[in-house]
């Protein structure tokens, strides 16, 4: 006669069998869970930069401003930068914007050139 533990080694219903299963599984949902943090802490301390319009002042400055949503209350720092109509870097400034009580702020910036642009824009903005 048969008994249960025969049985149960016959057809793969061992706990030895299961336990890789588990610990894959645990190591799976951790890494998951991992890269879910990372996901969340990143855009929590990320600045996005939106042009709003440029003026040509003259042969040597461009008039860009531009609106900077990011981190309440921490300083952020712009690169913007002016291009000539071949879309060559002809003008380059970095800007400290210091922490203020809203999430958005609009800015004007004047940024000197060395020819004659054609636009102004963000380059990139980060938390200081």
């Amino acid at each position: 006669m048969t008994t249960a533990q025969e049985l149960d080694e016959r057809y793969g219903r061992t706990p030895r069998r299961r336990l890789p299963w588990i610990i894959g599984g645990s190591v799976a949902l951790l890494v998951v869970g991992a890269f879910s943090w990372m996901t969340v802490a990143q855009s929590m301390g990320s600045v996005d930069a939106d042009d709003l319009g440029f003026e040509l002042v003259d042969e040597h400055s461009v008039s860009l401003t531009f609106q900077v949503t990011g981190v309440q209350g921490r300083d952020v720092v712009c690169a913007l930068e002016a291009l000539d109509e071949e879309f060559g870097v002809v003008g380059w400034k970095i800007v400290e914007i210091d922490a203020a009580e809203s999430q958005s702020q609009a800015l004007t910036v004047s940024i000197p050139t060395v020819a004659r642009a054609t636009t102004g824009l963000v380059n990139t903005c980060w938390v200081a």
